[in-house]
């Protein structure tokens, strides 16, 4: 019997792909985001309650796709040339600089300047734990190993608005969420002290070929990377042009209250969470296509759905689809992996993000614009950018297929 549950972990382990590293990585996901979702998925509300309007809803949307594009090539340069490990430390503390300005300070131009540094995390690491995945791993493991991360990044997701959520019912918008913000800062301090004890440093030497300007890479992007960013670009406006008002859509126009918003997220998390290893598994070993179309489907339908969820049992309907958005992301992110160069694999992931976030920007500026036209017309107008972005993947999108060995 002992025997045998050893040869079931043993197996478990080599099925899931947990070395060390990845290990400590994810419980270091877990730690900054549980802190960083109790507070930002809360944002529009808290810049509301500050005394910022739509429009100003709209601006700090679009200005976290902005500061998205502009971090994450320096993330990815940065981890090309530091290594995974210690460019994770300086994204953190980063973050943490960026917390301790939203608490001091509560004032709506406090969460564009604080934003300009916790947001920062988020974008601009996710170079950093690609990379870690791609040197920690063989290649038929990146999509199970990007999954496992993506997987638990939907944990401090569905338990992070919970908790905020609970803290704007008991304590009220602005003190709740600045308390939240309290909350994330302490859970980023516990994470360095974790990922600098446990993750392993890859001590390479760095005579690298990463090149400081973008421009110069652009070169080197395959045809079939090209078309995945274009689908992308297209796909990204269909969610961004309404991302920063489902929050108010949800508590402000149907009543639901933050708790049950909570309860929602948890939701969309769950189910995203619940589809990512035998997705992992299946686009490992076959097509990937097929798996990258299904996502962009399903990015495109949310906004249609939510369009008519006027009642809590229809949100819940809503934000099921919008879990199954993730169906095919990590195996899209491990696209752009394997098909970049090998020594500047951060680099290319992080032009890749430069050059569709910064476009993307426009769609997170006008969605402000459009939500002030009409909530209608803003879910509407994102709905069909989703469907352009599918149907052109679909048609011109190459079919790659990654070996199993």
């Amino acid at each position: 019997m002992i025997d045998k549950m050893a040869q079931f972990r043993k197996n478990a382990i080599e099925f899931l792909g947990l070395k060390k590293s990845i290990v400590a990585l994810l419980v270091m996901i877990i730690f900054v985001g549980l802190g960083e979702k109790m507070a930002e998925r809360f944002l529009p509300i808290y810049l509301v309650a500050l005394g910022g309007g739509a429009i100003m809803v709209g601006l700090l949307n679009g200005f976290q796709n902005f500061l998205s594009a502009i971090y994450a090539f320096p993330g990815g340069f940065l981890s090309d040339r530091l290594g995974y490990k210690k460019a994770l430390l300086v994204f953190n503390l980063i973050a943490l600089f960026g917390y301790l300005i939203v608490i001091i300070f509560p004032y709506w131009i406090a969460v564009f300047v604080g934003s300009i540094f916790f947001l920062a995390w988020s974008a601009i690491s996710l170079p950093a734990t690609l990379s870690l995945v791609s040197v920690s791993l063989p290649k038929n493991k990146h999509t199970m190993g990007i999954s496992l991360s993506s997987m638990v990044r939907r944990v401090p997701m569905a338990l992070g608005p919970i908790l905020g959520g609970t803290l704007i019912s008991i304590y009220g918008e602005v003190q709740g969420i600045r308390l939240a913000f309290v909350a994330a800062f302490i859970l980023g301090v516990v994470s360095i002290i974790f990922q600098h004890s446990l993750i392993e440093d890859p001590n390479q030497e760095k005579s690298i070929a990463a090149k400081k300007n973008p421009f110069v890479l652009i070169r080197s992007m395959s045809v079939s990377l090209r078309c995945l960013l274009v689908s992308d670009i297209l796909v990204r406006f269909a969610e961004q042009i309404p991302y920063a008002f489902v929050v108010i859509w949800c508590l402000k126009l149907n009543e639901i209250s933050p708790v049950e918003f909570g309860v929602l997220t948890t939701i969309e998390m769950v189910t995203a969470m619940l589809v990512y290893i035998p997705v992992a598994y299946l686009a490992d070993k076959n097509r990937k296509k097929p798996f990258v179309v299904i996502t962009f489907f399903n990015f495109s339908l949310f906004p249609l759905v939510l369009l008519f969820s006027h009642s809590f049992a229809a949100l819940v309907i809503a934000f099921f689809v919008r879990g199954l958005k993730e169906f095919g992301e990590p195996t899209r992110k491990s696209l752009i992996i394997d098909l970049a160069p090998e020594e500047v694999q951060g680099t290319m992931f992080g032009l890749y993000y430069l050059m569709r976030d910064l476009i993307v920007t426009i769609a997170a500026f006008s969605g402000g614009i459009l939500w002030e036209i009409s909530p209608e017309v803003n879910l509407m107008v994102a709905f069909i950018f989703g469907i352009l972005g599918t149907l052109f993947f679909a048609i011109f999108g190459r079919d790659l297929k990654i070996p199993a060995k």
